[in-house]
């Protein structure tokens, strides 16, 4: 005869108790707050004036529970890396790629990329881009390789924006896409802080670079990033292996 083992009842509420969070839980949990307080420390103040103890201290762990996770700064900052470019594809990227044609996509992204960029961790890469700049080191590469490969993205959807006939011609798409790039950029970090004209203004500035004939209006829902984007806070949960480790913002 099989007995039935019946949950713990916690004695204040009454209720079954919820398990206790295993090791590699607790790991992840570590982790995930470790990743937000560096992207947040690198976002203000960048790889140089970073100090761990004051990342450890922001996100509730000891230096030593810091080290048992990351080897030194610049294993962290190469997982920070990650983790941003991880959130961005799934909250930014996938999305805009699943628009119906390319100047769908693209204007998505410009979007979605305003939005995104309202949350500080979300400079990391814009941050780190500039100070590594010229520099042969293993964040500085990580950060140009990433670069080179959504450039190659980019041109792609307006190579297949100029075959189907809804981005005029002109310069190599190469060119354009950094010009498109270059504009985002700019426009996010002229206007932070004023929620919604960027995104709308981000979104002109890209159809300028494109030469599309009619600027775009206010946000359609079916363009609209993930809710994840639209405001709440990055996730706690950062990827321990990058799942598009080719990418990044």
């Amino acid at each position: 005869m099989r007995v039935r083992t019946l949950p713990s009842m916690s004695r204040s509420t009454g209720l079954p108790r919820r398990p206790r969070p295993t090791q590699a839980e607790r790991r992840a949990r570590s982790r995930a707050a470790l990743l937000e307080s560096a992207a947040r420390g690198l976002s203000r103040s960048g790889y140089g004036n970073l100090v761990l103890e004051h990342v450890a201290r922001e996100a509730g762990y000891t230096r030593g529970a810091l080290y048992h996770q990351f080897k030194d700064k610049e294993e962290l900052a190469l997982a920070v890396l990650d983790w941003v470019n991880e959130t961005w594809w799934r909250e930014v990227g996938t999305p805009a790629e699943q628009q119906p044609d390319p100047v769908a996509a693209l204007l998505a992204l410009a979007r979605g990329h305003a939005i995104y960029c309202r949350r500080d961790v979300a400079r990391v890469m814009m941050a780190l881009r500039v100070e590594f700049s010229g520099q042969d080191h293993p964040v500085g590469r990580e950060i140009k390789r990433a670069s080179r490969t959504l450039m190659k993205r980019c041109a792609r959807l307006i190579e297949a924006g100029r075959k189907d006939g809804s981005i005029p011609p002109g310069p190599p798409a190469k060119a354009v896409a950094l010009a498109f790039w270059g504009a985002l950029e700019g426009a996010v970090i002229a206007l932070a802080g004023q929620a919604p004209h960027d995104e709308l203004l981000a979104a002109r500035a890209v159809a300028g670079v494109l030469g599309l004939d009619r600027p775009p209006g206010p946000r359609s829902p079916d363009l609209a990033p993930s809710a994840a984007a639209a405001g709440r806070p990055v996730s706690r949960t950062p990827p321990h292996a990058p799942g598009r480790s080719d990418q990044a913002h």
